[in-house]
């Protein structure tokens, strides 16, 4: 109890002087010989981390070997980024009480840090000896390691530095267009630049957290600062070591818990669109993948902070359309959005893969097509392709992105939620008319 005290004053301390707040929780849970009145504590130092969270300000914890019992399943797990000590024993019931309430051992790797941040629960695995600058990161996109003048009076970030012109193309949509099943092709390039390079190459500041699957999974979650301006990205990675790596359910959920992170933040959200597709198997099914596209969707839309889209690659199905929802809409000029990839769409109509290229160009998948339909606001040029450019073309990306943040920020929140509820109520006019 006294040490649930000295924790309270701290985080109380933290919030009245608009500190951010590090917790480096170490702790086999609530002390048995002190019953309920200890574990109650738990309550206390919890009410106090909310406050300090609704305040604005930050709350970041590195969770050690062990995190266990009330604390891990309190204000060990609730920071906004989750960092674990490498082979930290992180769960809510010891391996000693496990085996004497169940009969049974629990097997070793349940709660293992690695294992935690495999399926999403953890941001990332930090050694103790990278702590330091990955707080450093985390804190610099937070705007708060710069001092006051890099935030507002709430403690969020607002951004500094104008962003140069984009190059892109906006508002007049070009008749000579890129042959729709030539950029299919080309975006399927193993080559092709994605999430991951975009980021490494337009990012000022960068802190790539973890997300299921790990480096070799389908999804991207990053702090980034992009000309000036702090944001959550979350993004897809389309190829892994030259495989196709599909959109899970678990991945769907990282995106949410992303969303609600930026909300928490207030930081714009940035999502990435290059799939081949949601998974399809059985397991993807029974694990609730269409339900989990269709939270997506909800929970983007109802997002009060800006939310920036852009169409890197491939756009291919649900998958794709989960991370759409967006105030703005930036694509690459081969980029595209499909219901089913071509092959898919030409088995339904015409039973066989062979005429994937006749509905590419008659389905309007393209960039430019899906500009006219009202969901892409601008198309940043391939000159001719990303894949023969990647320095030039994440460059010229990276522009366009720090000006649709620059234009997001400079309006009213309410302005903003109603312009986004108007344009998707207004989707796809031009092609129902």
């Amino acid at each position: 109890m006294a040490t649930a005290e000295r924790i309270t004053r701290a985080v109380e301390r933290a919030t009245a002087e608009r500190l951010p707040l590090v917790a480096l929780p170490v702790s086999g849970g609530t002390r048995m010989q002190e019953g309920s009145a200890a574990f109650l504590c738990m309550l206390r130092i919890t009410a106090a981390v909310q406050a300090h969270r609704a305040a604005g300000l930050p709350y970041l914890t590195y969770l050690r070997n062990p995190t266990m019992g009330g604390v891990f399943a309190s204000w060990g797990t609730l920071g906004h980024l989750v960092f674990a000590e490498p082979g930290a024993r992180l769960g809510f019931l010891g391996p000693r009480v496990y085996e004497e309430l169940r009969g049974v051992e629990l097997p070793p790797d349940v709660q293992r840090a690695e294992t935690l941040a495999g399926n999403g629960l953890v941001d990332a695995v930090v050694a103790p000896q990278d702590l330091r600058e990955v707080l450093r990161r985390a804190l610099a996109v937070l705007g708060l390691a710069a001092g006051p003048a890099a935030g507002t009076a709430d403690g969020r970030w607002t951004g500094t530095a104008d962003s140069p012109r984009t190059g892109t193309t906006g508002g007049r949509w070009p008749a000579d267009r890129p042959d729709a099943w030539e950029s299919v092709r080309r975006t399927r390039r193993p080559d092709r630049p994605g999430t991951r390079e975009l980021l490494r190459r337009t990012a000022e500041e960068l802190l790539l957290l973890d997300a299921p699957g790990g480096r070799d999974g389908a999804l991207v979650r990053a702090l980034v600062v992009l000309h000036g301006r702090a944001a959550l990205v979350v993004g897809q990675q389309r190829q892994v070591a030259e495989r196709e790596r599909p959109f899970t359910a678990a991945d769907l959920r990282a995106v949410r818990r992303t969303a609600r992170l930026a909300e928490q933040l207030g930081l714009p959200l940035v999502t990435v669109v290059d799939t081949a597709g949601a998974e399809l198997s059985a397991r993807a099914e029974l694990d609730g993948v269409a339900i989990e596209i269709a939270h997506c969707l909800t929970t983007l839309l109802a997002l009060r902070t800006p939310v920036l889209a852009v169409l890197l690659g491939q756009g291919s199905g649900g998958g794709a359309l989960a991370l759409l929802p967006a105030d703005r809409v930036l694509a690459a000029e081969h980029s595209w959005l499909a219901p089913l990839p071509p092959e898919g769409a030409s088995a339904i109509v015409h039973r066989d893969g062979a005429h994937a290229a006749e509905l590419a160009r008659r389905q309007g998948i393209g960039a430019y097509d899906l500009a006219e339909v009202g969901l892409v606001d601008a198309v940043v040029p391939e000159l001719p392709d990303a894949a023969e450019e990647p320095a030039a073309f994440c460059e010229r990306l990276g522009l366009a992105l720090g000006t649709a943040l620059k234009a997001l920020a400079s309006t009213s929140e309410a302005d903003r939620l109603a312009a986004r509820a108007l344009r998707h109520r207004r989707l796809g006019d031009v092609l129902a008319g």
